[in-house]
Formats: structure tokens, sequence, C-alpha cells
């Protein structure tokens, strides 16, 4: 008898999109996908990345069995046997060495994990160690640093308001490509489309003419590293021109008049030779976003992974408010997340403020920053002897050997552990070190609800996604994984129930809820509150909580009337049953009720910020490196974890060395043939593109391949395995507010191979 079919809608997890999906089922096998025409943000739209949730679902390589060192080799065992290995090991680090020697690493797919959102934090405090890690500091923490600073929030991120402006400036970023980075939403090339044809420009600041590039108005090939430059002199132009105006906004500000005097250096005449653009350009790019009707300026991953990553972010905000077009429509503006929200919770208007540095890194003094020390310290911490130093690591969902600086010295450092335990799906570059390895499900196994994401959203929606197929026999959810390491790190014993975890995160929600005077559930009976959740369990009842305390809520009876018409109050039920998501409009101005700052207003004179000024200031008399090197993205792939599914990594290679012809004519390279590229950290070899869509003097390399090494155990990846561009960049050089990783304007020499 021919097994029932049935149709399954979930939101791809796989990048920042979040687009809906369309998945057939037959059985327990995924038959089909394609894109949900229904949905309420992405109406249809996919990448191809979407439509391989099946075939990473499938993959041979994927594990689904927990592995254990024994004898030198990854060998297969039980759960029970792998929690048992982590106790008496960890166990013995910590007596040893106390829980100072304790590292962990999280990386960038967390933040498209329900599972890993919600449970990662009582394993880190479990784990009881200040040496914690994340690919926030190879990626974005100059933005939540200075958005932090500015407005209260991390993730208080004004997002470009692409469905209504007039003038999209994008410096460092190929949302072609991409898909959008900290600015979610699905169809990046259609919105751009539809922008242009109703008459808005594009302007795209980049070294290279990427795909998005392609599509601009007026493309400026800058220098890479000099962002913060050209922003400062965008600002400056704009007071000697006397055309700041803070439109509705200003009321919310202060601080603007110092900042204005301490960019007055920042003349576009005087950082035009260290830009590469001319002042002429810098003037009348200033003007035309004055003069647009509206306009949104978003920079990303070339302004945030640079020397001054943190300055540059800061400047991006900065811009658009002395335009008028910060919290307007169709400029930058803030999303309103129905779940998970800091700015949606506790009194508008007030907030404690941002300190960093409450501790540094052992070996460098590194400064923390929101919890977490910069990953480009991580292998000095491992490799330097002495009071402190990492003896046991967790790694969760990451790959740090491809995905931060100077990856041969971790490489090399992960040897010298006396405990490696990952979480992961796959033995990569950086997992084959590891001792234990727990496996969590396939993406198509797990709920799934954009907890992160949706806070930094082009539009306001909702959409929750059930696992479309069943867990493997014995297999143990994620956050039964994440709570079960908890226990062994607490001393609760390795057969302890998750439930204890889980249990305890409920009741700290709850409680924090009915706490929170300005909340719906304000001074209800935690108890209640509890009941009404029944019977769910796990990450489940943890986002019905948020979403029925949140802005858009039932608040469990204490809302009667709809907070936006036409739109039902939300809980878990209601997106249940509204599977192509729920629309919660476009979004809105939110100043000043968005501000979590301790002084009520968008603090512009961020201390941390113009203390750094005259550091960027002193970069306009250096010299420019014959040759500096940059990343770039690829629409089929996503960071190192996707090279193993063959349709994404199939046809002309794409880890190549792209070089400008005068470059290659300079150097004596030939397209098709082999280049030596040499870092202060690293060197190595890599296929020539000879292409004119760069600019000279700077060359370009995707990060997240070099599937080369012995004992990863990545197949197709293997055949495709391409170079570890991080063997090129350097973890001494950083952004200095921030420590983030600089991966892009790093000087290297190039040679024939």
């Amino acid at each position: 008898m021919s097994e029932p079919e049935r149709t399954a809608i979930r939101t791809c997890p796989l990048c920042e999109a979040g687009c809906g999906l369309e998945i057939t089922v037959k059985g327990d096998r995924v038959t089909r996908i394609r894109g949900d025409r229904d949905d309420v943000f992405s109406h249809g739209y996919i990448c191809p990345k979407g439509s391989t949730l099946r075939q990473l679902h499938e993959d041979p390589d994927r594990l689904r069995t927990p592995l254990v060192r024994r004898d030198g080799e990854l060998v297969e065992a039980t759960w029970d046997e792998a929690f048992a290995e982590i106790e008496e090991r960890f166990t013995a680090v910590v007596d040893a060495h106390g829980r100072g020697a304790v590292g962990v690493y999280v990386g960038n797919p967390n933040a498209h994990n329900l599972s890993a959102l919600l449970y990662l934090k009582p394993l880190l405090k479990a784990l009881g160690t200040r040496n914690v890690f994340s690919a926030s500091t190879v990626d974005q923490r100059p933005k939540e640093l200075s958005s932090a600073w500015m407005f209260g929030g991390g993730l208080s991120i004004p997002v470009p308001d692409v469905d209504r402006t007039d003038l999209l400036v994008i410096l460092g970023a190929n949302p072609y490509a991409s898909n959008g980075s900290l600015a979610t939403a699905p169809d990046w090339p259609g919105r751009i489309e539809a922008m242009r044809e109703r008459g808005g420009r594009l302007v795209v600041i980049d070294p290279r003419r990427s795909r998005t590039a392609e599509e601009a108005d007026w493309h400026l090939a800058i220098r890479p590293g000099t962002d913060a430059l050209l922003l400062a002199a965008l600002v400056t132009t704009l007071a000697e021109e006397e055309r700041i105006d803070t439109g509705t906004a200003g009321e919310w500000v202060q601080g603007l008049e110092e900042v204005l005097t301490e960019l007055k250096p920042f003349s576009p005449e005087s950082v035009a030779p260290s830009v590469g653009v001319p002042a002429d350009d810098i003037r009348r790019l200033a003007r035309e976003i004055s003069d647009a009707p509206s306009a949104a300026v978003y920079g990303r991953m070339g302004t945030t992974t640079a020397e001054f990553g943190t300055v540059a972010s800061w400047l991006v905000d900065v811009l658009n408010l002395c335009t008028g077009n910060l919290d307007r429509p169709g400029g930058a503006m803030f999303a309103k997340a129905a779940a998970g929200a800091s700015n949606t919770r506790g009194e508008p208007r007030s907030g404690r403020g941002l300190k960093v540095g409450r501790h540094g890194s052992r070996v460098r003094g590194m400064a923390e920053t929101m919890g977490e020390l910069p990953a480009s310290c991580l292998a000095e911490e491992i490799d330097t002897p002495g009071e402190g130093q990492i003896k046991a690591l967790v790694t969760v969902a990451g790959n740090p050997v491809l995905s931060t600086p100077n990856g041969g010295r971790l490489d090399a450092a992960l040897d010298q552990l006396d405990l490696y335990v990952a979480v992961d799906i796959y033995v990569n570059e950086t997992t084959r070190h590891a001792d234990v390895i727990l496996p969590p499900p396939s993406a198509l196994q797990k709920p799934h609800y954009d907890l992160a994401l949706l806070q930094v959203a082009l539009r306001n929606v909702a959409n929750f996604s059930p696992a479309v197929l069943p867990l493997d026999e014995g297999q143990p959810d994620e956050w039964e994984i994440l709570s079960r390491l908890a226990l062994v790190a607490q001393g609760m014993g390795a057969g302890a129930d998750a439930a204890i975890v889980d249990d305890l995160v409920i009741t700290t929600l709850v409680n924090g809820a009915v706490g929170d005077a300005y909340g719906p559930v304000h001074g209800r009976d935690p108890a209640e509150i509890l009941a009404a959740l029944e019977p769910r369990r796990g990450p489940e009842r943890l986002l019905d909580l948020m979403l029925r305390t949140g802005p858009y809520g039932d608040g469990f009876g204490s809302r009667t009337e709809e907070v936006l018409p036409g739109v039902p109050l939300l809980s878990l039920d209601v997106l249940l049953a509204n599977p192509h998501g729920v629309d919660l409009g476009a979004l809105t101005p939110r100043l000043p009720e968005v501000l979590r700052t301790p002084t009520g207003m968008v603090d512009v004179a961020v201390p941390e910020v113009l203390v750094d000024l005259p550091r960027l200031q002193a970069a306009l008399d250096r010299a420019v490196p014959e040759a500096v090197l940059v990343g770039r993205r690829d629409l089929r792939s996503n960071n190192s974890w996707m090279h193993n599914i063959e349709v994404l990594v199939k046809g002309r290679p794409r880890c190549t060395l792209h070089v400008n012809p005068d470059d290659a004519e300079r150097w004596g390279l030939a397209d098709g043939g082999s280049a030596v590229v040499t870092g202060r950290v690293g060197t190595l070899e890599v296929p020539v593109e000879v292409t004119d869509a760069i600019r000279a003097g700077v060359v370009s390399l995707p990060h997240g391949w070099g599937h080369d090494l012995p004992g990863v155990q990545l197949g197709v990846a293997g055949r495709h395995a391409g170079v570890n561009s991080n063997v090129l960049s350097d973890e001494l050089v950083v952004d200095v507010p921030s420590g983030n990783a600089v991966l892009n304007g790093i000087p290297v020499a190039v040679v024939p191979a």
C-alpha cells in the first residue's frame, strides 16, 4: 500500500532571509521542497540553499549517533556512554585546574536555532567560565556595541526600510548573494528591483563589483577598510553645507553637536587619498542622501570586519540621523518583534547602559564585550601555558578553524586540550580534534522560530514551524542535549533529567514576566501562568510564554482587544493555526519607546567611540599597501557548513583568487594559473581568476573553504576543498573598541605559484 503524502509548511533556517518553504513528505521522506507562495513575508521566493534541506537531512556524512575518541579514533557510542565520558573527563579538568580552564565557542548557526537560543544560556552559566567566545566577534560585534550604546540594546539596530525608500546606500554588503544580514527579509533582489521600478536609486560602495553592485545606479569602488573615513566625510559635508536635519528623531537625540565637532578633521578632501574616492564624489553622495525624499544607509560585513568596524557601524546611524532618515518610513527603522526583544520589555526609555571590559583575556588583556572575549584570542588562550590556560573546550555548531583569524594556530592548539566536546552534525576541520561529538537532530527534525533574526526584520511578522520529520529512535532533541550537558557541568551527573533545566528556564522567565511592571501579566500568580502553558515542554513552552507576553500577545487573557486591526492576539496556538505566518505590518516609528538607555535619549556622543577617532585620523597618514585581501559571498554557500551538498558546490570552482587585470600583469599572474598569497601569519596557494570586477590593489577570496585536512569526514566538501582564507587573517589585528576580528583589508603579497 502506498504511503500517504502530506504537505508541511516551515521557515527555512539556513540564513537570515527567513523564506517560507512548502515541503512535500511521503512517509518519513521529503520528496519536494519549493517556496511557499502563501508565506506572508517571502511570497514564494526561495534561494538555492532552501531547496537542499532534504539533502542536508539525508547526507550520509551527517552524524546520527555520538562519537567518542578511543585509542585515538572517533568511534560510535551510545548517548549514555558519551555523557558518562564527558562527566568523567570534565570533572577531572575542573578538579585539577578550576573552571577558569574551561572555554566555549558558539558558532553562527545558533542564531538560526530556537533550541540553542533558549538553552545555551543555562549551559554557559553551568560551565561557570569567563572564557566565552562566539562567531559574533568575527562578524557583527561592532554593530551590536554601537547600537547598544546609542539605543540601549545590541539588537536595537535600525534596518533599511527597503520597501519604501527612495535611495538605498549599501556599504560592504552584497544582499544579492547573502540575502541580507542584520536586516532580515526574503528576496532582497526583488525588493531592490521593486524600489528601482518605482523610481528609487541604488548606490553600492564596495571594492568589488559584486552581484549587488552590478545592479547599482552608482558604484563607488572604495579602498578596503576605509568605510569609516568615507562615512565621517559624508557627515562632515552635511555639516559644512548646513544640511544637518535630524527630522522627527531629533527631539530624542543628545550629543550631536559634540559629534559634529569631533568629525571636522574628516573632510572629503582629507580622506579622499586614503579612501580612493574623489572628494567631489563624496560631496555628491552626501547631497544625494540629503536631497532624497527618503534614504537608508546600510552597512554590513565589509564595515564590521574591518579595523574601524565600531566607528563605521556608529557612523551609519549618525548619517541616517543627520539626514532626517532615522526612525521614519523609507529610512532606517526599528523592528518590533513578537517575541524575545529586550526593547519591548520593561520600562521604555530606561536602561542600565552597556559596560564593556568587565574582565579581560588572560594572555593579551583583550576586553570582554557582552559577556564574551574576542574569538581572535581563542588560540592563544589554549596554547599559552600558565594559570588559567584553557584545558577543556566546548563548541556548539562552530568551526573556528575555518572561521576565525589565523586558523592554522588554532588548528594546532586544539591538539593540546585535555578535553574537547563538540555539539555538531559533522566531523569537520575543528571537530576532528574532539574527544566527544554530540550530534543534534537535522533541521527538518526541529521546530523553528527566528527568535533573534525577527528582531532586525524589514517587516514585522511571526512564523512558527513544527518539526517536519520525527526524531530518530533514541535521538534526544537539541534542547535536551544542551540541558544534559549543562547538568553535567553543574555536577548533577551524566544521567540527570534534561527536564530539570527546562523547568528552571521556564520558571525564571515566568517570574520575570510577572515581575515586569510594564508587561501584560504583571502581578499575576506564576503558578497560574505555568499551568496555562501546560502540557507543552521544551522550546515550544518557552516560545508560547514569550509570544503571549510580547507586544502582540494575548497576555494570558489580560488583553482582549486586538493590538493591530484584523490581527489575532498572538500565542503559539495562533501561529500553529496560521502556518504561513502572521503579518504584523510594515515598520512604524518607535522613538522614544524603543530606547533602553540610561538617559532615555539617543546617545550619539558615545565616549567609547569618540575616543577611537584619533586612531582613525592617524590612519590618514598611512602608506597604501601594495595589495590587500577581502572576502566575498556566494548565494550557494553559507560560511563553512554547506559545502557537503553536491548541488551547491558542483560546477565551476568558486574558491578562487579574484585579481584585477592590471595587478595580474604587474605580478605575472595568468587567469587559470595559481598564485601564492602570503600574509603575516600564513601562506596559501590558490587558483587565479582575473577579473575587472575588483579594484586594483585588492584581491578577494571567499571564506569557509579549506576542507582538505586529515580526519575531516566530509566527502563532497573534500572533493571541492578550496583553501582556508583565514590562514591569512591576523589574530593580532582587531577593531579596538569591540575586539572584532579584521577579515577585510589584510595586507598580503601575491606572486605566481
